[in-house]
């Protein structure tokens, strides 16, 4: 039986104090550059030798130890000052203890100044760094992004039950609506405010117009008619389903096609889970790691060349730097992606009147040659795929990923069949395995889809390292349109 939000919880804070410890040895040899190369000459003499190999091996050690002890983690449950008051706690009893472990293994000669130096550095920085871990953390439990909506199947004792373990749970849970099989108790209020929506035979239609996460069957399995039929369409739009314990389980003959079959626990309630997503919520912790530190180093590294490219587009077009536009991400959700404006202004209202010069089939829009191009600059930012870097700005508010299937547009999504749903079921990222094909502007949209779905079955950590440095490749080779 695996318990994933405690699974979560723990790889949330092993991650947490990986990144402290980094900080630390960051700020030991910010210390040793410091003193040894911008102090006056006179006191810029450092003693050479493996004396400062061996300081970072014990700062690791007994830093580890005292953020431990002194309950320096992920700032879950806590309020930023106690955080912060832990670190000084922590770092200082640190500098002491890694003092009195100089003396008692004998090495002597250590720098005074560096230790000082370097105990004054790795407290702003520790400080600093869980001022931008809590404010990150609570603007994302504040997301739509990180709410899982859930719709309940049942309208009785179970699903009453149901009700009050989810809203016992922490808040990013929330409850759409309860589905029953009788169309006469729509409107009804099932327990704590939540009331039947809809019956059974609603479904697609409720999923198509609404963001769902989990759908949870609360009530007996053998009396919804043709029960198999409506996973097997949830499966194929690639929701979650969670089943709560039912005795005539084995009633539902059902063989999934795509979907995942596991056992979770929901507050402590076991229950059966049916996912067409990975399951592996440790990669996907890492992953969410990586695009926020990965999207923040960009942006900074990156801010002359975000410099250069804001000053060409004001000087060879007039209007605004940035484009934004509504895009669909994560099971339907809608946000405002950023990209550099590569068209000319009111491109917008101009797409019909071209419209007959479409390329692409299905829903998207692509010609070769768009003559609301900006001439050079635009052709240059589209050719290189430079046009998407601000939706870094995306990754790091936390709706989009690096790695994972292209936002699409809303009138596309409103265009899609059942299957091509699944391709929302994974956040939605910068490129993906479409982007490193070496004919992608020519592949059909189902051939689109069915690379996205076959990115979302294959995922792993691997094969986003593999389409991460293949994308740099491509953008070096100037295959962008």
């Amino acid at each position: 039986m695996i318990d994933g939000k405690l699974q979560k919880r723990h790889l949330i804070i092993n991650l947490y104090r990986l990144l402290d410890i980094a900080l630390s040895l960051g700020s030991f040899a910010a210390a040793y550059y410091i003193r040894k190369y911008f102090l006056p000459f006179n006191l810029s003499t450092l003693q050479e030798g493996t004396i400062y190999l061996i300081i970072p091996l014990l700062i690791v050690i007994i830093w580890f130890l005292m953020f431990l002890f002194f309950d320096v983690d992920a700032p879950i449950g806590k309020k930023l000052l106690q955080i912060q008051f832990n670190v000084i706690k922590a770092v200082t009893a640190g500098i002491i203890i890694l003092v009195v472990s100089l003396f008692f293994f004998k090495i002597h000669n250590v720098s005074r100044l560096l230790l000082g130096t370097f105990y004054i550095i790795n407290m702003i920085a520790l400080v600093i760094s869980k001022a931008i871990v809590y404010k990150i953390y609570r603007t994302s439990e504040k997301s739509d992004y990180n709410r899982c909506n859930i719709l309940i199947i049942g309208s009785k004792e179970r699903a009453a039950g149901a009700i009050s373990l989810i809203n016992s749970c922490d808040s990013r849970y929330f409850i759409l609506g309860c589905l029953d099989i009788n169309k006469d108790k729509i409107g009804k209020v099932v327990k704590e405010g939540i009331k039947i929506i809809g019956t059974v035979d609603d479904i697609q239609s409720i999923l198509l117009n609404n963001v769902v996460d989990e759908i949870i069957f609360a009530m007996p399995m053998h009396q919804i008619d043709n029960v198999e039929a409506y996973i097997q369409l949830i499966e194929l739009m690639g929701i979650r389903v969670r089943i709560f314990p039912d005795w005539n389980i084995h009633s539902l003959f059902y063989e999934p096609r795509i979907a995942t079959i596991f056992y979770d626990e929901l507050n402590g309630i076991p229950s059966m889970v049916l996912s067409s997503t990975t399951t592996r919520q440790r990669d996907l912790l890492i992953k969410l790691f990586l695009d926020y530190i990965l999207s923040g180093v960009a942006l900074i590294m990156l801010f002359p060349l975000h410099l250069l490219i804001a000053m060409l587009i004001k000087i060879t077009s007039p209007g605004p730097i940035f484009f934004k536009q509504e895009r669909v991400g994560l099971n339907g959700r809608k946000f405002q992606v950023y990209k550099y404006r590569t068209m000319v202004k009111d491109a917008e209202k101009k797409l019909a009147e071209l419209q007959a010069m479409n390329e692409a089939d299905g829903p998207a829009f692509k010609i070769k040659k768009d003559p609301r191009i900006i001439p050079v600059i635009g052709t240059f930012l589209r050719k290189s795929s430079l046009d998407e870097l601000p939706q870094l700005f995306n990754i790091f508010k936390g709706e989009m990923s690096l790695i994972g299937p292209r936002p699409p547009l809303c009138n596309e999504v409103a265009k899609y069949n059942v299957w091509h749903r699944r391709r929302l079921s994974m956040k939605p990222g910068i490129t993906c395995i479409w982007q490193i094909q070496p004919r992608r502007n020519e592949l059909s949209f189902d051939e689109w889809m069915d690379l996205d779905l076959e990115y979302i079955d294959a995922w792993s950590l691997k094969l986003d390292a593999k389409i991460f440095f293949k994308t740099i490749g491509v953008m070096l080779g100037g295959q962008g349109r």
